[in-house]
């Protein structure tokens, strides 16, 4: 099969010292180098090998043209002519394209270390911006939800805000790094991830499982790293725009700039609104929240010699969002006339990464990030302020067969609010202020062409809870190139903050009971994958990949909302948390240009103690993904086919005599887009989500309880304080909106366009 565009000459400033008979270069395949290739000039016996980091240098016989030929197992062949007078001092960065045989092959850094995806003891999947531009969306979390075995969840009917489910564990379990860096936590792992734009996004790696070892608290069921767009790649100009039949307006621009010969910057900018009122299901309170978003973000690179890393990244976001009665505008704010929720963001993201200029390789990185919240649920204010600052220096050294990586992380936040950090003690509710020293070391082996393994430990220091040490092991087997077995075991801890975790703390729904002091989340996870390449036939090509997985829990903070339905009791757990299950990815990639990724996750979740099994709410067994994509060549048409499938799972009904559903039916988004490439520089797409039209509001008599007092000023209640059902309140509910299991925007149109200039 002939590659479209396989290689890309890119010429950049960039002063080598040398001889005027060598032409010096590099290899790249996007942002990743390339190592091993084979560059060669032909028609004479020069040949030399990149190097780990895809550098080469060659020598030529003084002819004022040569010609290049690039080889290297998995990249489509390559001849390029060059003028030696022009480049003789210059960096010749050569990008490489793929061949569809290495379907999955991508280049991650899911061990901290920059390595093949196939050369990775640890199962790490990525996504790009071909798998986000099937289903385009205005931000990271609707972008994930065509990702097997990880679920967006919206868990406020009301103002939308929601986070991320690994395998069947909600979202605090997930840790989300933009760049390696662990900024997007706490306060802001609920009410910050809408505000991350797709525009920013080069690629998306996702870990399932606990990556502690490496990263710390929150990442014991699963890590999101989001890998932001290089100035140096990125077009000279890019656009986007995008509306929907909702009337939601999505605009992304970026530009970049070379500030010096050795300084670029990208810019972006993504803005995103929707401002009218939805209430198709009748009931006085919007469908969806309105929302008005700005978001600038900037990236600098700053070329060092030997091609040392310095970059730095900034990034501003300012958010109104708010959903309620239809009729409530800002004049209502905070009072108990009119129910309306409104969250005001404010947030400022620095970070920062160097590399000595020394022999060893070590690098400093560092981030800083203000979180600023002023937020009102009906009449409870929550006004909160965070600051994150982290700073961490890793040292990496391989040495024939061993690879060695050791690090330093120091982690201190500030944080303070209007409501429980003012009245509760620290001990209670594990108040994230102060610092977290950590060391961490990791040691990975390759023993010869089948076997690699690796072994590492984490060790931090908290205030409230002492030391706490997180090892882990992975192995590798290889049968052949195209057959892989890994196995992974380890440990994870989490500290819970219920300060910044529990939306449901706010909505004046129930009352919060703590019983004893909150201990840390520990837990020992084992993962077994099995990933195989083969042909169909000559052209015709499919990946597959399975896992089996179990998590078991020592100790799982789970709020409990069936003891009493006027309460949320929070306790350390009884007995102990499982987690277990199979999931399967396949992708298929045919001749014609037809690509089909399919995947589902079976899981089995429970809370046992003694003979009692208790399922969590809203996690499913079963979930399955699916992306099809079709290529009408003659009419420079693509059309985009997306969509995930989910078995029922248990709703926070409020008692016995709740009309809604206790349980969900298996439900599906689906969307389908067709783009149109026929212009040089514009590309045009359109299509619809969520063809079924599916809402929660499906087979139940309403979403939201008590929408029509929402301030419970009609609700009765027993000397005990249970709800007295009379004629006004006939299935004895109070006000909740914390119902919801899909997303209640039903089907929409949409409609964009792109345009990229170099």
């Amino acid at each position: 099969m002939k590659p479209l565009l396989p290689l890309i000459l890119i010429f950049l400033p960039f002063t080598l010292l040398g001889q005027s008979r060598f032409i010096y270069g590099r290899v790249m395949n996007d942002s990743l180098p390339v190592a091993s290739a084979s560059i060669s000039i032909k028609k004479t016996q020069k040949h030399v090998l990149t190097d780990s980091q895809g550098y080469f240098k060659i020598e030529h016989n003084n002819s004022k043209t040569i010609t290049l030929t690039f080889n290297c197992l998995g990249f489509y062949k390559h001849e390029l002519a060059i003028n030696t007078e022009k480049y003789n001092q210059s960096l010749i960065v050569l990008q490489v394209k793929e061949q569809v045989e290495t379907i999955g092959e991508f280049v991650v850094t899911g061990t901290m270390r920059t390595t093949k995806q196939s050369s990775s003891p640890i199962v790490v999947e990525q996504f790009n911006q071909a798998f986000l531009k099937k289903n385009p969306s205005p931000n990271l979390f609707e972008a994930l939800q065509n990702v097997n075995g990880v679920r967006p969840q919206i868990n406020c009917s009301v103002c939308n805000t929601g986070d991320i489910h690994i395998n069947g564990l909600e979202g605090p379990y997930t840790m989300i790094l933009i760049d390696g860096m662990p900024i997007v936590s706490s306060l802001a792992s609920v009410y910050g991830l809408s505000g991350i734009p797709n525009s920013m996004i080069e690629r998306v790696e996702i870990v399932k499982g606990p990556a502690s070892s490496l990263y710390g608290s929150e990442a014991i069921g699963g890590l999101i790293n989001v890998i932001t767009k290089r100035p140096q790649y990125a077009p000279l100009i890019s656009f986007n725009s995008m509306i929907t039949s909702w009337n939601e307006i999505n605009n992304d621009l970026s530009i970049k700039l070379k500030l010096s010969p050795k300084v670029a910057v990208l810019t972006g900018f993504n803005y995103f609104n929707n401002s009218k009122i939805f209430d198709k299901n009748k009931d006085n309170f919007t469908d969806i929240a309105l929302q008005n978003r700005l978001s600038v973000f900037q990236k600098y690179n700053i070329e060092r010699k030997k091609n040392k890393l310095f970059s730095i990244g900034l990034r501003v976001l300012n958010e109104d969002r708010w959903g309620g009665e239809t009729q409530w505008t800002k004049q209502f704010r905070g009072g108990d006339s009119i129910y309306g929720e409104n969250i005001i963001t404010k947030r400022f993201e620095w970070i920062g990464a160097y590399q000595l200029p020394i022999k060893e390789n070590i690098q400093i990185q560092s981030s800083y990030t203000s979180h600023y919240q002023n937020s009102v649920y009906g009449n409870v204010e929550y006004v909160a302020d965070q600051k994150l600052f982290f700073l961490q220096s890793i040292w990496t050294k391989s040495v024939r067969k061993n690879d060695w990586l050791a690090g330093i992380a120091y982690k201190y936040m500030l944080y303070n609010d209007n409501i429980l950090s003012q009245s509760l003690p620290d001990s209670l509710i594990n108040n994230p202020s102060g610092s977290i020293p950590g060391l961490f070391i990791q040691y990975e082996r390759k023993q010869n062409e089948r076997h690699q393994f690796l072994l590492g430990m984490r060790f931090d220091y908290y205030r409230l809870h002492g030391p706490i040490f997180t090892p882990r092991f992975a192995y590798k087997y290889n049968f052949n190139p195209s057959t892989i077995f890994r196995l992974n075991a380890g440990t994870g801890f989490r500290v819970v903050n219920l300060l910044t975790e529990e939306h449901a703390l706010m909505t004046g729904a129930r009352v919060v009971q703590i019983n004893n002091k909150i201990k840390p989340e520990q837990s020992i996870n084992s993962t077994a994958s099995l990933s195989k390449s083969f042909r169909l036939s000559k052209y015709n090509l499919m990946n597959i990949e399975t896992s089996l997985f179990y998590n078991h829990f020592y100790n799982r903070i789970l709020p409990d909302y069936d003891q009493d339905p006027n309460k949320i009791i929070i306790d350390n757990m009884l007995g102990y948390f499982y987690t277990a299950g199979w999931s399967f990815n396949s992708t298929i990639q045919l001749k014609n240009g037809l690509r089909s990724e399919i995947g589902w996750t079976a899981i089995d979740l429970k809370t046992v103690n003694g003979n009692e099994k208790i399922r969590p709410i809203l996690t499913e067994y079963f979930s399955g993904t699916w992306s099809i994509s079709y290529p009408f060549k003659k009419l420079k048409t693509t059309i985009d086919y997306t969509g995930n499938l989910y078995s029922p799972m248990r709703l926070p009904v409020l008692n016995e005599l709740d009309p809604r559903k206790a349980e969900s039916p298996w439900w599906s988004i689906q969307n389908i887009q067709i783009s149109y490439n026929g212009f040089k520089k514009i590309k045009l797409y359109g299509g619809i989500k969520n063809l079924l039209n599916y809402t929660p509001n499906r087979g139940n008599p309403f979403i939201i309880a008590r929408a029509n007092d929402p301030f419970d000023k009609q609700v009765k209640f027993d000397t005990n304080g249970n709800v007295i059902a009379n004629s006004n309140n006939q299935y004895a509910l109070t006000f909740d909106p914390g119902y919801i299991f899909a997303p209640n925007q039903g089907i929409r149109f949409f409609f964009g366009f792109r345009v990229d200039i170099d």
